[in-house]
């Protein structure tokens, strides 16, 4: 199973390598919306150092809902889904596959994208591990809640709007979540960023659990 979870997440990362929609279109429109951000509330630092964590995983929603329709339209080209359905694959390898190809595509992007609120929002990082782990975590449940979604709008001819009206929502508990996490991490707050971890886990634990159980099916009715 491990092989064929490799397998599909190769292949969509190297679909994505050829096109280069990551980092021609979706890098760009990340650090953009930031700086936009940073203009909107320049005129008060003391607010933009208060929202960073908020705007930084806004940021990420917005980015998700791009990289999981590009997931979902790579399926839906040419009946991919149909040949994987074909091949023998697991549902479940195919999930977390996908899943895994999404969660690689956004960590690169909120890699630079930390950078770009370091530089453009002078902020500090006082706790390293925790912003990283929390970036890490959060991506896992980010993209697993999106693979799912996308698999549940494939057949849907308006999947482009459904998807955001439906995934957004759903993700209100990691923005929550994360952003608290990255208050502590940065400083900005003194909360337990490492409790709030742990619900960020737990929100990726249910996603996935869902993901294994429910995606066979969301394949096939697709």
């Amino acid at each position: 199973m491990l092989a064929d979870v490799w397998l599909v997440t190769d292949k969509d990362l190297r679909i994505e390598w050829r096109s280069r929609v990551t980092l021609s279109q979706v890098v760009p429109f990340a650090l953009t919306v930031l700086v936009l951000f940073g203009f909107a509330l320049d005129a008060n630092r003391g607010v933009l150092n208060a929202a960073t964590s908020g705007l930084f995983w806004l940021t990420v929603l917005f980015v998700t809902v791009v990289a999981v329709a590009r997931s979902t339209a790579i399926e839906t080209a040419d009946g991919a889904r149909r040949a994987l359905l074909l091949a023998g694959i697991e549902p479940a390898a195919v999930f977390f596959g996908k899943t895994l190809a999404v969660a690689l595509q956004l960590l690169g992007v909120e890699i630079l994208m930390v950078g770009g609120v370091l530089v453009f929002y002078g902020t500090t990082v006082e706790s390293l591990p925790l912003l990283l782990a929390t970036c890490a975590v959060a991506t896992v449940g980010i993209a697993a809640s999106g693979t799912l979604l996308g698999a549940l709008v494939a057949g849907v001819r308006a999947r482009e709007t459904v998807l955001p009206i439906l995934l957004l929502p759903l993700l209100a508990p990691v923005l929550i979540a994360a952003s608290r996490a990255f208050d502590d991490a940065l400083g900005v707050l003194a909360v337990d960023g490492w409790a709030w971890l742990g619900l960020l886990g737990g929100f990726g634990v249910v996603n996935a659990a869902l993901g294994t159980l429910a995606y066979g099916r969301l394949l096939e009715e697709a």
